[in-house]
């Protein structure tokens, strides 16, 4: 057996991949779901709709974790790589690594700064180089050189929700709702910071392809286009970063975000994930 790979449910992966994922937790008024099995993104934007319903995410416990190595090491993997969404926005890597340290040193835990492709990503990397039979240290290392080639871009329609749920600083959610514009944050050595600010939904898609081809540069690249509750949008802009980065484009993912990162960003999110292949 080769090397096993864990993620945690806000990767959002393409189908297809042999990945463990753990689900984080969310709640609505009260009722717990667990992301990927029990809660959808269309509950929670209804939920978020209606302002009166409660809504929060918990990250899974360091047992959930703790179990779910064990499981793996006793079918025979010699390591577990695990990688998770960043620190900076969710207790699922203190959680991870508590039950590293209780399993033992077969286990190495991941930072990945990021969520979404921008953690799906590394963890597609740290899978093919687990297939390839890498050990432990060259799997991690995989996923740890793809995080430093990947970015993460978002537009929302408001700051409101990311603000609300502690995710980004009161400082900068007040910079980037100013004079009534819309903000576009990036992903920031895994904290969400305001990047740019706009006027319209419709600038705000044309400013993330001006922003990812900058990106980009001349690299070959992989991109992501997530969303929530706006599948023509992301159909729209996943066409027009086809046609701008043209043949330097590859893999190409289009994918609505699940209930955890729905909780927080709130309905109308674009988003785009440059993963730079070198």
């Amino acid at each position: 057996m080769h090397v096993a790979v864990v993620t945690d449910s806000t990767a959002y992966l393409p189908a297809g991949h042999d990945v463990t994922v753990v689900p984080l937790t969310v709640v609505i008024n009260g009722v717990e779901g667990r992301e990927g099995l029990d809660a959808t993104p269309a509950e929670v934007a209804r939920a978020l709709s209606a302002r009166r319903v409660a809504v929060t995410t918990s990250r899974p416990s360091p047992e959930l974790f703790a179990s779910t190595y064990r499981r793996l090491l006793d079918a025979g993997a010699p390591g577990v790589v695990s990688v998770h969404l960043s620190a900076e926005l969710s207790g699922t890597v203190e959680a991870a690594t508590l039950a590293a340290a209780e399993v033992g040193d077969r286990v190495a835990v991941v930072d990945a700064r990021s969520t979404g492709m921008g953690l799906g990503f590394p963890v597609l990397a740290a899978a093919a180089a687990a297939a390839q039979g890498a050990d432990l240290d060259g799997v991690r290392q995989a996923a740890a050189d793809t995080i430093d080639r990947t970015t993460t871009l978002l537009y929302v329609d408001t700051l409101e929700f990311i603000r609300r749920g502690g995710r980004i600083g009161a400082a900068s959610a007040l910079l980037g709702t100013a004079l009534s514009v819309k903000p576009i944050l990036r992903v920031s050595n895994g904290a969400i910071v305001v990047r740019d600010r706009v006027r319209t939904a419709s600038r705000g898609l044309a400013r993330l392809v001006d922003l990812a081809a900058e990106i980009a540069a001349e690299s070959d690249v992989d991109a992501a286009v997530h969303h929530l509750g706006a599948g023509e949008r992301a159909a729209a802009l996943a066409d027009a970063l086809s046609e701008r980065l043209g043949e330097r484009l590859h893999e190409r993912y289009v994918t609505e975000v699940g209930a955890v990162v729905a909780a927080h960003v709130g309905p109308g999110l674009l988003g785009v994930v440059i993963h730079r292949r070198s």
